[in-house]
């Protein structure tokens, strides 16, 4: 796997993504959900970059615009050294494999009809990688890899639970052996329990097969056990974007300081000295979104120049990167 000399296996520069919405029996673009506006970031060699937000935010998108389910409306995404952003399917079918995916739902990201063996199996097929017995024994490889019998593998998806779904999941995501994962929420609709055996599961994989993740959630203390970093969204922006420790120790942005207000603490004494900040009002939509600052609606701290100015995106120290006027 070659990577760009900085180091970055991912990097995004202003990326944007807008969905059109349309009326009428012509189809007529009358407005754009601005789901991505401008966003840059890097991912580096196997590092896992936390992504978080409230529901609506962005997250998704993106993950889905760098494994191009999405082309990008504008921007740049460059993927081990190449740029994929308008790359034809023909010639980004190779670089697919080298990419991977866990979705949310691992009750709907399986196909019911097929056995979990076929399941796991078909990347290898897709990308030409194992036929016949060398699929089988490949097959049975990744079942043993992610913590699953093999003898398990011509079961059905309604036959397992909802943690051994999810196992089946990151199984099929390493199948072509990939070097970057995009974890879409991939413990939400999981048990506390069972949360805790597939992060474990994740950090035991990437420290013995060389993986980077980008960790999408809205648990915030979730990515901040697995992140090395963490980037903040807010109404598609990212709006800070520092190391784990850093951002948990010395948040700087408001709605970050809102976010970080939220997570219970198991210290009743020190719950009852700490300051919860709660935010006014509701996310503003992505087909309007305010002009400025996306936050400055619903932040304590706004002046009236957040809502004139867009705040850039910039390093105030030690790669600590914060949007916001006030800081």
């Amino acid at each position: 796997m070659s990577t760009s000399n900085n180091g970055n296996i991912v990097e995004v520069k202003n990326l944007k993504m807008y969905f059109p919405v349309t009326r009428g029996l012509l189809r007529r673009k009358v407005a754009d959900v601005k789901a991505i506006d401008d966003i840059s970031f890097n991912i580096k060699t196997h590092e896992t970059l936390g992504l978080v937000g409230e529901s609506g935010c962005g997250k998704t998108t993106t993950g889905r615009c760098i494994l191009r389910l999405y082309e990008p409306t504008a921007g740049t995404i460059i993927f081990d050294g190449k740029d994929i952003t308008t790359i034809k399917e023909r010639k980004l079918k190779p670089l697919r494999s080298n990419m991977g995916a866990i979705f949310q739902d691992p009750f709907g990201s399986l196909n019911p009809r097929q056995t979990a063996g076929t399941i796991v199996g078909t990347p290898l097929i897709v990308h030409d990688m194992a036929t016949g017995s060398e699929l089988d024994k490949r097959v049975a490889e990744l079942f043993e890899l992610v913590g699953l019998d093999p003898a398990m593998k011509d079961r059905v998806p309604h036959e397992f639970s909802g943690g051994q779904r999810q196992r089946i999941g990151v199984a099929r995501a390493l199948a072509c052996r990939p070097s970057l994962i995009i974890c879409d929420e991939p413990i939400s609709a999981l048990d506390v329990s069972i949360q805790a055996q597939i992060i474990n599961l994740l950090e035991e994989l990437q420290e013995k097969m060389g993986l980077t993740y980008l960790f999408i959630a809205h648990d915030l203390a979730v990515v901040q056990h697995i992140s090395d970093r963490v980037a903040v969204m807010y109404l598609g922006r990212i709006v800070e974007l520092t190391s784990s420790e850093q951002l948990y120790d010395n948040p700087l942005h408001p709605y970050t300081q809102a976010l970080l207000s939220a997570i219970p603490v198991p210290d009743p004494k020190l719950e009852k000295t700490r300051t919860r900040i709660v935010l006014k009002g509701e996310v503003p939509s992505p087909l309007f979104p305010p002009s400025g600052c996306h936050f400055h609606t619903r932040c304590h701290l706004a002046i009236e120049e957040c809502s004139r100015e867009r705040p850039p995106l910039r390093d105030i120290g030690n790669g600590h990167y914060v949007a916001c006027i006030r800081v």
